[in-house]
Protein backbone atom coordinates (compact mmCIF):
# COMPACT_ATOMS: atom_id res chain seq x y z
CA UNK A 1 0.00 0.00 0.00
CA UNK A 2 2.98 2.49 1.16
CA UNK A 3 4.52 2.09 -2.22
CA UNK A 4 1.00 1.64 -4.62
CA UNK A 5 0.80 5.40 -2.18
CA UNK A 6 4.26 7.07 -2.89
CA UNK A 7 3.29 7.08 -6.76
CA UNK A 8 1.77 10.85 -7.51
CA UNK A 9 -0.11 12.03 -10.38
CA UNK A 10 0.52 15.56 -11.77
CA UNK A 11 1.63 18.06 -9.32
CA UNK A 12 1.26 16.54 -5.88
CA UNK A 13 1.50 20.02 -4.56
CA UNK A 14 0.15 23.29 -6.76
CA UNK A 15 3.28 25.24 -6.06
CA UNK A 16 5.28 23.02 -8.21
CA UNK A 17 3.28 24.05 -11.21
CA UNK A 18 4.86 25.97 -14.20
CA UNK A 19 2.40 28.01 -15.03
CA UNK A 20 -0.93 28.53 -13.18
CA UNK A 21 -4.45 29.45 -14.26
CA UNK A 22 -7.65 28.38 -13.79
CA UNK A 23 -7.91 25.62 -16.73
CA UNK A 24 -4.50 24.10 -15.39
CA UNK A 25 -5.19 24.20 -11.69
CA UNK A 26 -8.85 22.10 -13.18
CA UNK A 27 -6.63 20.01 -14.79
CA UNK A 28 -4.23 18.77 -12.53
CA UNK A 29 -6.80 18.46 -9.77
CA UNK A 30 -9.05 16.02 -11.96
CA UNK A 31 -6.13 14.03 -13.22
CA UNK A 32 -5.05 13.11 -8.84
CA UNK A 33 -8.82 12.68 -8.20
CA UNK A 34 -9.72 10.50 -11.06
CA UNK A 35 -6.10 8.25 -9.65
CA UNK A 36 -7.61 8.33 -6.49
CA UNK A 37 -5.64 11.12 -5.12
CA UNK A 38 -8.20 13.68 -3.82
CA UNK A 39 -5.64 15.81 -1.62
CA UNK A 40 -3.37 18.21 -2.56
CA UNK A 41 -1.84 20.74 -1.65
CA UNK A 42 -0.75 24.71 -2.03
CA UNK A 43 2.15 25.51 0.03
CA UNK A 44 1.12 25.14 3.63
CA UNK A 45 -2.66 24.41 2.47
CA UNK A 46 -4.28 20.91 1.18
CA UNK A 47 -6.89 20.90 -0.99
CA UNK A 48 -9.87 18.22 -0.72
CA UNK A 49 -11.72 16.65 -3.52
CA UNK A 50 -14.74 14.66 -1.65
CA UNK A 51 -15.26 11.41 -3.31
CA UNK A 52 -18.38 10.87 -1.98
CA UNK A 53 -17.54 6.98 -0.56
CA UNK A 54 -14.72 5.71 1.84
CA UNK A 55 -11.15 5.10 1.17
CA UNK A 56 -8.87 3.23 2.76
CA UNK A 57 -6.47 6.00 3.77
CA UNK A 58 -7.32 6.95 7.20
CA UNK A 59 -5.82 3.72 8.71
CA UNK A 60 -3.67 3.11 11.16
CA UNK A 61 -0.50 2.20 8.90
CA UNK A 62 -1.15 5.43 7.30
CA UNK A 63 -1.42 7.53 10.51
CA UNK A 64 2.24 5.93 11.04
CA UNK A 65 3.53 6.92 7.96
CA UNK A 66 2.55 10.20 8.78
CA UNK A 67 3.28 10.11 12.38
CA UNK A 68 6.11 12.49 12.68
CA UNK A 69 7.17 13.49 9.68
CA UNK A 70 7.41 16.69 7.95
CA UNK A 71 5.17 18.51 6.13
CA UNK A 72 6.29 17.51 2.37
CA UNK A 73 7.61 13.68 3.37
CA UNK A 74 4.86 12.20 2.28
CA UNK A 75 2.18 12.44 -0.21
CA UNK A 76 -0.49 14.99 0.52
CA UNK A 77 -3.25 13.68 2.96
CA UNK A 78 -4.91 15.61 5.67
CA UNK A 79 -2.96 14.02 8.41
CA UNK A 80 0.52 15.96 7.37
CA UNK A 81 -1.93 19.16 7.79
CA UNK A 82 -3.02 17.57 11.71
CA UNK A 83 0.43 16.27 12.25
CA UNK A 84 2.26 20.07 11.29
CA UNK A 85 -0.30 21.86 13.41
CA UNK A 86 0.66 19.36 16.38
CA UNK A 87 4.72 19.81 15.86
CA UNK A 88 4.08 23.25 15.65
CA UNK A 89 2.41 23.54 19.05
CA UNK A 90 4.67 21.02 20.91
CA UNK A 91 7.90 22.83 19.52
CA UNK A 92 6.92 26.69 20.24
CA UNK A 93 4.10 25.50 22.89
CA UNK A 94 2.15 28.18 21.04
CA UNK A 95 -1.50 27.81 20.53
CA UNK A 96 -2.46 26.53 16.91
CA UNK A 97 -5.39 26.32 14.96
CA UNK A 98 -6.91 24.32 11.79
CA UNK A 99 -9.11 26.43 9.48
CA UNK A 100 -11.87 23.98 7.38
CA UNK A 101 -13.55 25.87 4.87
CA UNK A 102 -15.68 24.45 1.66
CA UNK A 103 -19.09 24.82 -0.24
CA UNK A 104 -21.89 22.76 1.41
CA UNK A 105 -20.77 19.16 0.91
CA UNK A 106 -17.29 19.78 0.56
CA UNK A 107 -16.27 16.99 3.27
CA UNK A 108 -15.70 19.40 6.42
CA UNK A 109 -17.12 17.23 8.83
CA UNK A 110 -15.48 14.19 8.14
CA UNK A 111 -12.18 16.54 7.80
CA UNK A 112 -12.69 17.84 11.36
CA UNK A 113 -13.71 13.86 12.41
CA UNK A 114 -10.43 12.46 10.50
CA UNK A 115 -7.80 15.23 11.99
CA UNK A 116 -9.42 14.12 16.05
CA UNK A 117 -8.51 10.82 15.17
CA UNK A 118 -5.01 11.03 14.03
CA UNK A 119 -4.56 13.78 16.97
CA UNK A 120 -6.08 10.85 19.50
CA UNK A 121 -3.58 8.00 17.53
CA UNK A 122 -0.38 9.86 17.98
CA UNK A 123 -0.60 11.02 21.52
CA UNK A 124 1.15 8.64 24.28
CA UNK A 125 -1.72 5.99 23.69
CA UNK A 126 -2.51 3.48 26.00
CA UNK A 127 0.14 5.39 28.83
CA UNK A 128 -2.19 7.13 31.36
CA UNK A 129 -6.11 6.79 31.73
CA UNK A 130 -6.44 9.97 32.28
CA UNK A 131 -5.48 10.73 28.69
CA UNK A 132 -7.51 8.01 27.18
CA UNK A 133 -10.76 9.07 29.14
CA UNK A 134 -10.04 13.17 27.34
CA UNK A 135 -9.45 11.42 24.04
CA UNK A 136 -12.70 9.27 24.50
CA UNK A 137 -14.83 12.18 25.27
CA UNK A 138 -14.02 14.02 22.74
CA UNK A 139 -14.72 11.50 20.02
CA UNK A 140 -17.87 10.72 21.62
CA UNK A 141 -19.00 14.12 21.70
CA UNK A 142 -18.98 14.38 17.80
CA UNK A 143 -21.72 11.74 17.10
CA UNK A 144 -23.65 13.68 19.55
CA UNK A 145 -23.54 17.01 18.19
CA UNK A 146 -24.19 15.56 14.86
CA UNK A 147 -27.12 13.85 15.71
CA UNK A 148 -28.92 17.14 17.13
CA UNK A 149 -26.95 19.92 14.49
CA UNK A 150 -26.64 17.88 11.40
CA UNK A 151 -29.36 17.19 8.84
CA UNK A 152 -29.61 15.30 5.15
CA UNK A 153 -29.56 18.17 2.44
CA UNK A 154 -29.93 17.78 -1.40
CA UNK A 155 -25.74 17.91 -1.21
CA UNK A 156 -25.04 15.77 1.99
CA UNK A 157 -26.85 12.89 3.88
CA UNK A 158 -25.03 14.14 7.13
CA UNK A 159 -24.51 17.66 6.72
CA UNK A 160 -23.95 20.05 9.54
CA UNK A 161 -26.63 22.73 10.21
CA UNK A 162 -24.47 24.41 12.65
CA UNK A 163 -20.74 26.34 13.42
CA UNK A 164 -18.60 24.49 15.45
CA UNK A 165 -15.04 25.50 16.90
CA UNK A 166 -13.36 23.25 18.82
CA UNK A 167 -10.31 23.63 20.90
CA UNK A 168 -8.12 20.73 21.88
CA UNK A 169 -6.11 21.26 25.36
CA UNK A 170 -2.73 20.19 25.75
CA UNK A 171 -0.38 19.54 28.72
CA UNK A 172 3.56 20.07 28.45
CA UNK A 173 3.94 16.48 26.94
CA UNK A 174 1.86 17.13 24.30
CA UNK A 175 -1.20 14.89 25.80
CA UNK A 176 -4.70 16.02 25.25
CA UNK A 177 -6.00 16.75 28.86
CA UNK A 178 -9.66 18.38 27.66
CA UNK A 179 -11.47 20.83 25.50
CA UNK A 180 -13.99 23.26 25.11
CA UNK A 181 -16.61 23.42 21.84
CA UNK A 182 -18.08 27.11 20.54
CA UNK A 183 -21.39 26.50 18.54
CA UNK A 184 -22.34 29.19 15.73
CA UNK A 185 -26.02 29.64 14.25
CA UNK A 186 -27.59 26.71 14.48
CA UNK A 187 -30.49 26.19 11.76
CA UNK A 188 -33.56 26.35 13.93
CA UNK A 189 -35.70 27.46 10.77
CA UNK A 190 -34.70 23.57 9.82
CA UNK A 191 -37.03 22.56 12.80
CA UNK A 192 -40.20 23.52 11.05
CA UNK A 193 -39.41 23.33 7.69
CA UNK A 194 -37.24 22.09 5.30
CA UNK A 195 -36.49 22.82 1.43
CA UNK A 196 -37.89 19.81 -0.86
CA UNK A 197 -35.63 16.81 -0.94
CA UNK A 198 -34.25 17.56 2.52
CA UNK A 199 -35.15 15.87 6.53
CA UNK A 200 -35.20 18.38 9.78
CA UNK A 201 -32.33 17.21 12.30
CA UNK A 202 -31.35 13.76 12.74
CA UNK A 203 -32.65 13.63 16.29
CA UNK A 204 -36.24 13.20 15.49
CA UNK A 205 -35.52 10.44 13.29
CA UNK A 206 -33.46 8.83 15.28
CA UNK A 207 -35.66 8.86 18.58
CA UNK A 208 -38.90 7.75 16.38
CA UNK A 209 -36.96 4.70 14.17
CA UNK A 210 -34.40 3.74 16.86
CA UNK A 211 -36.61 4.30 20.13
CA UNK A 212 -37.71 1.30 22.13
CA UNK A 213 -42.04 0.88 22.20
CA UNK A 214 -41.57 1.39 25.80
CA UNK A 215 -39.81 4.88 25.44
CA UNK A 216 -42.24 5.75 22.56
CA UNK A 217 -45.56 4.92 24.37
CA UNK A 218 -44.19 7.15 27.15
CA UNK A 219 -43.63 9.89 24.73
CA UNK A 220 -47.04 9.50 23.51
CA UNK A 221 -45.15 8.73 20.09
CA UNK A 222 -45.85 6.36 17.06
CA UNK A 223 -43.20 5.20 14.86
CA UNK A 224 -44.86 6.67 11.86
CA UNK A 225 -42.40 9.82 10.60
CA UNK A 226 -45.41 10.78 8.37
CA UNK A 227 -47.77 11.47 11.44
CA UNK A 228 -45.63 14.60 12.49
CA UNK A 229 -46.08 17.88 10.06
CA UNK A 230 -42.74 19.07 11.02
CA UNK A 231 -40.90 16.26 9.56
CA UNK A 232 -43.57 14.21 7.32
CA UNK A 233 -42.13 15.97 4.22
CA UNK A 234 -38.75 13.98 4.87
CA UNK A 235 -40.37 11.00 5.86
CA UNK A 236 -40.27 9.22 2.65
CA UNK A 237 -36.97 10.05 1.81
CA UNK A 238 -34.12 7.98 1.10
CA UNK A 239 -30.70 8.31 2.23
CA UNK A 240 -27.84 5.82 3.74
CA UNK A 241 -28.70 7.16 7.01
CA UNK A 242 -29.64 4.27 9.39
CA UNK A 243 -31.34 6.17 11.83
CA UNK A 244 -32.65 3.39 13.90
CA UNK A 245 -28.66 2.04 15.05
CA UNK A 246 -27.78 5.85 14.99
CA UNK A 247 -30.29 6.11 17.93
CA UNK A 248 -28.11 3.10 19.98
CA UNK A 249 -24.68 4.95 18.54
CA UNK A 250 -26.10 8.07 19.96
CA UNK A 251 -27.45 7.10 23.48
CA UNK A 252 -24.42 4.85 24.21
CA UNK A 253 -22.20 8.11 23.34
CA UNK A 254 -24.20 10.36 25.64
CA UNK A 255 -23.77 7.65 28.91
CA UNK A 256 -20.33 7.33 27.70
CA UNK A 257 -20.00 11.21 27.83
CA UNK A 258 -21.31 11.26 31.37
CA UNK A 259 -24.97 12.30 30.49
CA UNK A 260 -27.55 10.93 33.33
CA UNK A 261 -30.32 8.68 32.65
CA UNK A 262 -32.71 11.45 33.64
CA UNK A 263 -31.16 13.89 31.57
CA UNK A 264 -30.87 11.46 28.57
CA UNK A 265 -34.95 10.86 28.89
CA UNK A 266 -35.48 14.68 29.07
CA UNK A 267 -33.74 15.42 25.89
CA UNK A 268 -36.32 12.74 24.52
CA UNK A 269 -39.03 14.78 26.26
CA UNK A 270 -38.16 18.11 24.12
CA UNK A 271 -38.06 16.11 20.87
CA UNK A 272 -41.21 14.65 21.09
CA UNK A 273 -42.85 18.05 22.81
CA UNK A 274 -41.60 19.35 19.54
CA UNK A 275 -42.76 16.62 17.25
CA UNK A 276 -46.57 16.97 18.74
CA UNK A 277 -46.16 21.19 18.87
CA UNK A 278 -46.01 20.58 15.07
CA UNK A 279 -49.47 18.58 14.82
CA UNK A 280 -51.38 21.31 17.36
CA UNK A 281 -54.13 22.64 15.05
CA UNK A 282 -55.77 26.35 15.21
CA UNK A 283 -59.14 26.83 14.44
CA UNK A 284 -61.37 30.16 15.06
CA UNK A 285 -64.46 30.96 16.70
CA UNK A 286 -65.89 33.89 15.86
CA UNK A 287 -62.74 36.39 16.17
CA UNK A 288 -61.28 34.26 18.70
CA UNK A 289 -58.58 31.45 17.75
CA UNK A 290 -59.17 27.89 19.61
CA UNK A 291 -56.92 25.04 19.78
CA UNK A 292 -58.97 22.29 17.82
CA UNK A 293 -56.96 19.27 19.73
CA UNK A 294 -56.85 20.29 23.02
CA UNK A 295 -55.32 16.80 23.96
CA UNK A 296 -52.42 17.60 22.38
CA UNK A 297 -52.04 20.55 24.40
CA UNK A 298 -52.28 18.34 27.25
CA UNK A 299 -49.33 15.85 26.36
CA UNK A 300 -47.20 18.63 25.83
CA UNK A 301 -47.82 20.50 29.30
CA UNK A 302 -46.94 16.89 30.48
CA UNK A 303 -43.62 16.43 28.17
CA UNK A 304 -42.28 19.92 29.35
CA UNK A 305 -43.36 19.46 33.06
CA UNK A 306 -45.95 22.47 33.06
CA UNK A 307 -49.70 23.31 33.32
CA UNK A 308 -51.81 22.69 30.50
CA UNK A 309 -53.79 26.27 31.04
CA UNK A 310 -49.74 28.00 31.14
CA UNK A 311 -49.21 25.91 27.69
CA UNK A 312 -52.85 27.19 26.21
CA UNK A 313 -52.11 30.67 27.18
CA UNK A 314 -48.46 30.83 25.77
CA UNK A 315 -49.94 29.74 22.53
CA UNK A 316 -53.29 31.39 22.25
CA UNK A 317 -51.82 35.33 23.77
CA UNK A 318 -49.17 37.71 23.82
CA UNK A 319 -48.19 39.80 26.78
CA UNK A 320 -47.75 43.32 25.71
CA UNK A 321 -46.88 46.19 28.13
CA UNK A 322 -48.35 49.41 27.51
CA UNK A 323 -46.99 52.10 30.00
CA UNK A 324 -46.94 50.84 33.07
CA UNK A 325 -50.20 48.01 31.85
CA UNK A 326 -49.34 44.73 31.24
CA UNK A 327 -51.86 42.75 29.14
CA UNK A 328 -52.87 40.01 27.16
CA UNK A 329 -54.03 40.13 23.68
CA UNK A 330 -54.94 37.40 22.00
CA UNK A 331 -53.55 36.29 18.51
CA UNK A 332 -55.14 35.99 15.24
CA UNK A 333 -55.20 32.44 13.82
CA UNK A 334 -52.12 32.77 11.66
CA UNK A 335 -49.97 34.38 14.53
CA UNK A 336 -50.86 31.40 16.06
CA UNK A 337 -49.78 29.45 14.01
CA UNK A 338 -46.21 32.21 13.71
CA UNK A 339 -46.27 31.84 17.77
CA UNK A 340 -46.59 27.81 17.88
CA UNK A 341 -43.43 27.71 15.40
CA UNK A 342 -40.90 30.27 17.20
CA UNK A 343 -41.98 28.45 20.21
CA UNK A 344 -40.60 24.98 18.62
CA UNK A 345 -37.28 26.45 16.88
CA UNK A 346 -36.70 28.79 20.42
CA UNK A 347 -36.59 24.66 22.22
CA UNK A 348 -34.52 22.97 19.81
CA UNK A 349 -32.10 25.81 19.82
CA UNK A 350 -31.81 25.60 23.85
CA UNK A 351 -32.04 22.06 23.99
CA UNK A 352 -28.70 22.13 21.78
CA UNK A 353 -27.28 24.74 23.58
CA UNK A 354 -27.42 22.58 26.57
CA UNK A 355 -26.63 19.55 24.97
CA UNK A 356 -23.26 21.72 23.85
CA UNK A 357 -22.72 23.22 27.82
CA UNK A 358 -23.50 20.11 29.22
CA UNK A 359 -20.40 18.44 26.98
CA UNK A 360 -18.37 21.52 27.99
CA UNK A 361 -18.84 20.89 31.25
CA UNK A 362 -17.60 16.85 31.24
CA UNK A 363 -14.43 17.64 28.74
CA UNK A 364 -13.19 21.16 30.21
CA UNK A 365 -9.57 20.99 31.52
CA UNK A 366 -10.06 20.05 35.31
CA UNK A 367 -7.52 20.61 37.99
CA UNK A 368 -4.32 21.40 35.98
CA UNK A 369 -2.05 23.62 37.71
CA UNK A 370 0.08 25.61 35.35
CA UNK A 371 2.64 26.40 38.52
CA UNK A 372 3.47 22.61 38.64
CA UNK A 373 2.71 20.97 34.69
CA UNK A 374 3.45 24.36 32.90
CA UNK A 375 1.43 26.02 30.22
CA UNK A 376 -1.02 24.06 28.20
CA UNK A 377 -1.40 24.55 25.23
CA UNK A 378 -4.43 24.67 22.32
CA UNK A 379 -5.13 22.90 18.95
CA UNK A 380 -8.04 24.40 17.45
CA UNK A 381 -10.12 22.83 14.75
CA UNK A 382 -13.19 24.91 12.83
CA UNK A 383 -15.74 23.48 10.76
CA UNK A 384 -18.20 26.02 9.50
CA UNK A 385 -20.90 25.13 7.46
CA UNK A 386 -20.36 25.91 4.16
CA UNK A 387 -21.45 28.31 1.29
CA UNK A 388 -25.09 27.10 -0.29
CA UNK A 389 -27.49 28.63 -2.81
CA UNK A 390 -31.07 27.23 -2.90
CA UNK A 391 -34.33 28.54 -4.51
CA UNK A 392 -35.70 30.13 -1.74
CA UNK A 393 -32.95 31.07 0.24
CA UNK A 394 -34.07 32.43 4.31
CA UNK A 395 -32.02 34.59 6.28
CA UNK A 396 -30.05 31.80 7.55
CA UNK A 397 -28.35 31.13 4.06
CA UNK A 398 -27.27 35.03 4.31
CA UNK A 399 -25.97 34.35 7.55
CA UNK A 400 -24.43 31.12 6.36
CA UNK A 401 -22.52 32.93 3.16
CA UNK A 402 -21.72 36.14 4.92
CA UNK A 403 -19.72 33.97 7.50
CA UNK A 404 -18.06 31.85 5.07
CA UNK A 405 -17.20 35.11 2.89
CA UNK A 406 -15.69 36.69 6.22
CA UNK A 407 -13.85 33.56 6.70
CA UNK A 408 -12.17 33.66 3.47
CA UNK A 409 -11.12 37.02 3.38
CA UNK A 410 -9.24 36.01 6.59
CA UNK A 411 -7.59 33.07 5.06
CA UNK A 412 -6.64 34.87 2.15
CA UNK A 413 -5.43 38.00 4.26
CA UNK A 414 -2.72 35.75 6.65
CA UNK A 415 -1.97 33.63 3.85
CA UNK A 416 -1.07 36.47 1.09
CA UNK A 417 0.23 38.61 4.11
CA UNK A 418 2.58 35.75 5.51
CA UNK A 419 3.86 35.09 2.21
CA UNK A 420 4.61 38.91 1.37
CA UNK A 421 6.37 39.80 4.52
CA UNK A 422 8.21 36.26 3.96
CA UNK A 423 9.62 37.51 0.49
CA UNK A 424 10.41 41.32 2.21
CA UNK A 425 12.67 39.33 4.97
CA UNK A 426 14.76 37.67 2.76
CA UNK A 427 15.13 40.34 0.11
CA UNK A 428 13.59 38.65 -2.95
CA UNK A 429 11.93 40.57 -5.61
CA UNK A 430 8.47 39.90 -6.07
CA UNK A 431 5.34 42.02 -7.89
CA UNK A 432 2.90 42.96 -4.70
CA UNK A 433 -0.15 41.60 -4.55
CA UNK A 434 -3.33 43.58 -3.04
CA UNK A 435 -6.13 42.08 -1.42
CA UNK A 436 -9.16 44.16 0.61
Amino acid sequence: MAEQESLEFGKADFVLMDTVSMPEFMANLKLRFEKGRIYTFIGEVVVSVNPYKLLNIYGRDTIEQYKGRELYERPPHLFAIADAAYKAMKRRSKDTCIVISGESGAGKTEASKYIMQYIAAITNPGQRAEVERVKNMLLKSNCVLEAFGNAKTNRNDNSSRFGKYMDINFDFKGDPIGGHINNYLLEKSRVIVQQPGERSFHSFYQLLQGGSEQILRSLHLQKSLSSYNYIHVGAQLKSSINDAAEFKVVADAMKVIGFKPEEIQTVYKILAAILHLGNLKFIVDGDTPLIENGKVVSIIAELLSTKTDMVEKALLYRTVATGRDIIDKQHTEQEASYGRDAFAKAIYERLFCWIVTRINDIIEVKNYDTTIHGKNTVIGVLDIYGFEIFDNNSFEQFCINYCNEKLQQLFIQLVLKQEQEEYQREGIPWKHVGFL
